[in-house]
């Protein structure tokens, strides 16, 4: 089978472990597992080997130092869902309707769990995993990048950005008039550069990304909580926790495609859930120490992407280092990233339906553009700038999540599907595709309709990618890990009912755009 080549190298310096150093070995003939049997390494090449790097102790000050990842993808989760959707869909249905986020965020959470669990133990990111599935890159690599480009590759929300940004000038919302169109996408073009700008300077796009996440966040929690506490009284806080604990029917009538809009973003939404894995990865969690990551082009002294993943043998030492590791990826995403969404969620419907008339038309950004008038109106004309600036920020959040999750989405599978790729950088690749996208971008911004619109492919194509790649996770986890951390029962269930309850949400939303297509009468 060939010579098995070692050689000794520093990993990553993370974040978290600047001094860590350890051997490892790159093999070259199949990786043997810890019991001496064959490594099963699906459709692409094997696995390097390595003990699993030593996490930081588990304390308060190490979690801050340590957890991130969930940050990028929380403030990418509070944007259309919780500004323009939830907001919509609490005016239009009322807070009975909010159990579906619950649901969602809850399945989600699972989703993102199991994506993380197999880059903790291969470094890799879970889209790699998903391609090691028969009949492997030629079809997967393919049909995720089709996905991938047809949920995000349209720049919805930095139209949106621009919206509010024209509204907090000219104390109006923009008409549907020659000139404010006209006003409206260059301010669209201006948000689109300044994201590109940010993404290619970071010496790591992931650390770049994190801190401007934790500032989009405090920003965002903190004028939502002032707001809440001013303008809510007690039973609409009563009535809000209510509708996001219990289960009703569905209202007589609902429109099916915020429905599915609203399940899939009151989480992240399809390949953002897929993307955390690739952040884990750059941010260097378990063996992605030994994988470097994606820095700008602009930026240098960036450690790059490796062109494999490692594994490591299920010694004690290593589970017990597993577990360190696993309760960092547990604050990281139940307590950041999935409380972050619930509050999130809460705060912007629990505002709108206080103070939002059940007549009102809450389509696009009225709702938002409704809420600063009556709190300028109310209490400080100051509220009108500051509560679409906070728009503007909630937005923006979104969309540099997106632009970077289906850059480096789409990177990360070029990189494990074409080894060709790698004769040049990984940085110079991710860039390629980041100028490609924004390319696109401007282009369907010019010639696409208004943002709501745009944004309603998001719920189009969210809906399938999540139900199919929790089965997919699902197979990775228990075909590519040692039994020692394959996921549990409960969780293998979680992943089944995530499929379930995305897929009907898809074939529903399916089914009423055929109905309306006049296929079906």
């Amino acid at each position: 089978m060939g010579e098995r080549a070692a050689f000794t190298a520093r990993p990553k310096a993370c974040d978290n472990r600047s001094h860590l150093e350890s051997e490892f070995t790159m093999l070259t003939e199949p990786t043997p597992t810890h019991n001496g049997d064959e490594m099963d390494h699906g459709r692409l090449p094997q696995w390097g080997m390595a003990d699993l790097p030593q996490p930081l102790p588990f304390s308060l000050g190490n979690i801050v130092r340590t957890i991130g990842p969930g940050a990028i993808l929380l403030a990418g989760s509070i944007g259309g869902g919780e500004w323009i959707v939830g907001p919509m869909m609490v005016v239009t249905y009322g807070s009975g309707i909010l159990w579906i986020a619950t649901v969602g965020i809850l399945l989600q959470m699972i989703f993102n769990l199991e994506a993380v669990r197999y880059t903790l133990y291969t470094g890799e990111p879970i889209l790699t995993g998903i391609l090691r599935l028969s009949p492997g890159p030629k079809l997967w690599a393919r049909f995720y990048i089709f996905v991938a480009v047809a949920q995000l590759a349209t720049p919805a929300l930095a139209l949106g950005c621009a919206n509010v940004i024209f509204a907090a000038a000219m104390r109006r919302m923009p008409d549907s008039d020659g000139a404010d169109v006209r006003a409206v996408l260059w301010i669209g073009y201006a948000v689109l550069a300044v994201i590109v700008l940010l993404l290619l300077s970071g010496k790591s796009i992931e650390r770049l990304l994190e801190r401007l996440s934790w500032f989009m966040i405090t920003v965002i929690f903190g004028f939502l909580v002032i707001v809440n506490v001013l303008f809510v009284p007690l039973s609409g806080w009563i009535a809000t926790f209510k509708g996001f604990v219990t289960p009703t029917t569905l209202p007589e009538g609902v429109d099916l495609m915020l429905l599915a809009l609203f399940a899939t973003t009151a989480g992240s939404g399809g390949i953002g859930n897929l993307a955390i894995s690739n952040w884990v990865r750059d941010k260097g969690f378990g063996m992605a120490a030994y994988s470097g990551g994606f820095g700008g082009i602009l930026a240098t002294d960036h450690v790059e992407l490796a062109s494999a993943g490692h594994v490591f043998p299920a010694t004690q030492e290593n589970l017990r280092r597993w577990r360190g590791w696993w309760n960092y990826a547990l604050i990281d995403q139940v307590a950041l990233w999935m409380v972050g969404c619930v509050v999130g969620m809460f705060l912007n419907v629990n505002l709108a339906s206080s103070i939002v008339p059940v007549d009102a038309d809450v389509s696009g950004y009225a709702a938002g553009a409704f809420q600063a008038q009556y709190m300028a109106e109310k209490l400080w004309q100051g509220f009108w700038v500051l509560a679409l600036l906070n728009g503007f920020w909630v937005l923006f959040s979104t969309q540099i999540g997106n632009l970077d999750g289906l850059t480096r989405t789409v990177a990360d599978i070029c990189w494990a599907a074409w080894p060709s790729v790698h004769r040049w950088p990984a940085s110079r690749l991710y860039a390629s595709l980041l100028l490609a996208f924004t390319v696109w971008g401007v282009i369907a911004l010019a010639v696409g309709e208004n943002a709501l619109q745009l944004f309603k492919i998001l719920g189009i194509v969210a809906g399938p990618i999540l139900a199919v790649a929790a089965l997919q996770i699902l197979r990775v986890n228990t075909r590519f890990l040692p039994h020692e951390l394959r996921p549990p029962l409960w969780r293998r269930i979680g992943l089944l009912l995530c499929a379930a309850f995305y897929g009907t949400v898809s074939l529903l939303l399916l089914g009423d755009l055929l109905k309306g297509s006049g296929i079906f009468g």
